[in-house]
């Protein structure tokens, strides 16, 4: 987050976990911030298969949500890193 920002990004977070855990094929949506860095986050989404994600995006929450949150974090946008289920 910018300097002085953090709070509101936890916020922000905090409003959006509520809706994303409702979604259909959400499995889990996690987020944390960092304790040696206050104003850094870390986000753990999980959803069921593409079709539950590309759903997700299509929330009409998460635009409001990601214009808000651009204008607080430092980098141009959230980091994103997809990762496949070792089984």
């Amino acid at each position: 987050a910018k300097p002085g920002c953090a709070d509101e990004v936890a916020e922000l977070l905090m409003g959006l976990t509520a809706n994303v855990r409702q979604e259909p094929g959400n499995r889990a949506f996690d987020p944390y911030r960092e304790s040696e860095r206050p104003d850094h986050f870390f986000v753990f989404e999980a959803y069921a298969d593409e079709d539950a994600f590309h759903t997700h995006l299509g929330m009409p929450y998460g635009g409001p949500f990601n214009a808000r949150l651009n204008e607080l974090i430092v980098e141009p946008h959230s980091l994103l890193t997809f990762l496949d289920a070792m089984e």
